[in-house]
């Protein structure tokens, strides 16, 4: 995520358009794609920044994955070879021994057509990278792995629902996830205008849909729940203000902000955000719109820990299992990034 956006953006007036992932690769039960479902093999890295990498870090909080399938977290600045190590001692991430995704990348094929992105798999044994298609990762997290789950995790994916899943999923992309970028990244005004009419035409579709339902679909958590939680919890920090995203802030919609907030109070979710990395990744490395890098002290975080009533609507957030544990040791959010 985000290096083909910034390629994207300042490509002279070529609108933003997000390309597909480059390496599409599964790893499943069966070991089809020549990638089985493996204990310890396999090493996630992600950008705490990064909305499409927030996905895998609340799939695998939420599904109990965390001894199974371990963690490299990228500095949020990247710097022309992108994604970097810079936050582990030495500079270098200790399991995989590079300082750089890039060099991942160039170990499964060199001068590849496209962008560092993330969220991505790398092989351990190999280093070469696995996949880096944010649109199916999370999905095999909780559809290929479930041997691995922790007991009680949730069916962040129901069979029954799937349909029903997958069709808010495509809206909610479409004109929320997708759309934001398409609003702060466009170069004409009629296409600025077009993002943002459609955003927020679906976050009200979505508001009266919330409002009087607990979750987008059923009565618990699932994958839509996910995907929309991932843009939501970035909206008044940096697409409100930095994407022009401005007709209203998410904490001005009493149904949205009552939602957003009741999934980061909820094990699996909050504890997986870092707004600091967030704002310094947005705010300083699109120089093409914030050329300064100056990064706004604002919005207020504290109404993020207060109640917000939803439980009133019914609803059992794992279902028939039960939350999560602690975070693990070496994975907490640093004190600068939570919300008080």
């Amino acid at each position: 995520m985000l290096q083909e956006v910034a390629e994207l953006s300042t490509a002279g007036q070529k609108e933003f358009a997000r390309s597909g992932p480059h390496f599409s690769d599964r790893i499943t039960a069966d070991g089809r794609d020549g990638w089985p479902v493996e204990a310890g093999r396999y090493r996630l890295v992600v950008s705490r920044a990064c909305p499409w990498a927030s996905r895998a870090l609340v799939s695998r909080r939420l599904l109990g994955l965390e001894p199974a399938l371990s963690l490299a977290i990228a500095d949020p600045i990247q710097d022309e070879r992108s994604w970097r190590f810079t936050l582990d001692a030495g500079e270098r991430d200790p399991v995989l021994d590079i300082a750089y995704l890039s060099e991942a990348y160039d170990a499964r094929e060199r001068e590849y057509p496209g962008g560092v992105s993330v969220p991505a798999i790398v092989d351990i044994p190999s280093g070469k990278l696995v996949t880096n298609d944010y649109r199916s990762l999370t999905l095999d997290l909780a559809t290929q792995w479930t041997a691995l789950h922790r007991k009680g995790a949730p069916d962040l994916y129901p069979e029954r629902r799937r349909e029903e899943i997958d069709e808010v999923m495509e809206a909610v992309y479409r004109d929320v996830n997708n759309g934001v970028y398409r609003a702060g990244f466009a170069q004409h005004q009629h296409t600025y205008d077009d993002a943002f009419r459609r955003l927020f035409d679906r976050l009200d579709w979505l508001s009266e849909r919330l409002a009087t339902r607990r979750y987008l679909v059923g009565d618990t958590i699932t994958e839509a729940d996910i995907r929309l939680f991932t843009t939501l919890v970035r909206f008044d920090a940096v697409y409100h203000g930095h994407f022009k995203c401005n007709r209203n802030k998410l904490s001005e919609d009493r149904v949205l902000w009552g939602y957003v907030r009741d999934l980061f109070q909820t094990p699996g979710f909050g504890d997986t955000v870092d707004f600091d990395h967030i704002k310094r990744h947005y705010y300083q490395v699109h120089t093409d719109l914030n050329p300064r890098r100056i990064v706004p002290l604002g919005p207020d975080l504290s109404g993020w820990s207060a109640p917000h009533g939803r439980e009133e609507l019914g609803g059992r957030p794992f279902s028939d299992g039960t939350p999560p544990g602690p975070v693990p040791p070496g994975e907490t959010v640093p004190e600068a990034g939570r919300a008080s």
